[in-house]
């Protein structure tokens, strides 16, 4: 793959990831900024000490905040998701452009996102220890390397086993020492339990849904787009045709 190929994907993967960005920011302002402001709700009513003004309104918060950080996000996402597909492509199995960028999200969001929540999961306002935020972060960030790290291994591991246990039981194989090690990590990482007494548990849970619908959202619409992008530009041949084929053709007289 040539520089200019990979320069094409690169800009590719920025557009689809703000596209994503765009999927994911309406899915977090109907979803997820209603829970938000009950959680504020609550712990207004049960603070007994208010702090100064606000430097920022909620209102801004909720709007062009919430829009410039998740489109950003999106836009830098996509970038490096793009550098990662140029890299996987042909490296993963034989599979075209866009079964490779969906395999490549899902493989994504679960190694990024679902393997990190389910050990750290999103807290909304009123829930965790200030005193505690730099460690869960540390921590959550720690986690979100180990699962890429043991995504990657597991893959290379699969394919080292392949030509002696076959693609089946070497997935299976590979699998299982990537679910092994992530539940060790489970096991001996610290966990926090900073749920502050009353707090409705079902808008704990929905708040923590909310979150994890934001990043499915993301991570399938780059997918979804960045694969029929990259299809385009690495089979041009198969797009012409496809297009050739759906007009009809002319009759002689």
């Amino acid at each position: 793959m040539n520089s200019a190929t990979v320069r094409n994907l690169l800009v590719r993967g920025m557009l689809a990831g703000l596209a994503a960005g765009l999927a994911a920011l309406v899915v977090a302002y109907f979803l997820g900024e209603p829970k938000v402001d009950q959680a504020i709700a609550f712990e207004e009513s049960h603070a007994h000490e208010h702090g100064g003004e606000e430097l920022v309104s909620r209102t801004l918060q909720s709007t062009a905040g919430l829009s410039t950080g998740v489109l950003v996000y999106g836009v830098a996402f996509g970038g490096i998701a793009a550098l990662a597909y140029c890299f996987a492509l042909g490296r993963i199995g034989r599979f075209g452009p866009r079964a490779s960028a969906l395999l490549l999200a899902a493989a994504g969001l679960g190694s990024v996102y679902v393997v990190p929540f389910l050990k750290y999961p999103a807290n909304p306002p009123a829930v965790g220890d200030p005193d505690t935020l730099n460690q869960r972060t540390a921590l959550f960030f720690l986690m979100i390397v180990l699962s890429v790290l043991l995504t990657v291994g597991a893959v290379i591991l699969g394919k080292r086993l392949a030509p002696r246990l076959g693609n089946w039981n070497a997935t299976l194989a590979a699998g299982a020492f990537f679910v092994l090690v992530v539940g060790l990590a489970y096991a001996f990482l610290p966990s926090f339990n900073e749920v502050p007494e009353h707090f409705p548990a079902a808008l704990l849970w929905q708040y923590r849904l909310a979150a994890l619908a934001v990043q499915v959202t993301l991570w399938t619409s780059f997918g979804l787009l960045f694969g029929l992008l990259a299809e385009r530009l690495l089979v041009p041949r198969a797009a012409k045709e496809t297009a050739g084929a759906a007009r009809p053709t002319p009759v002689a007289h």
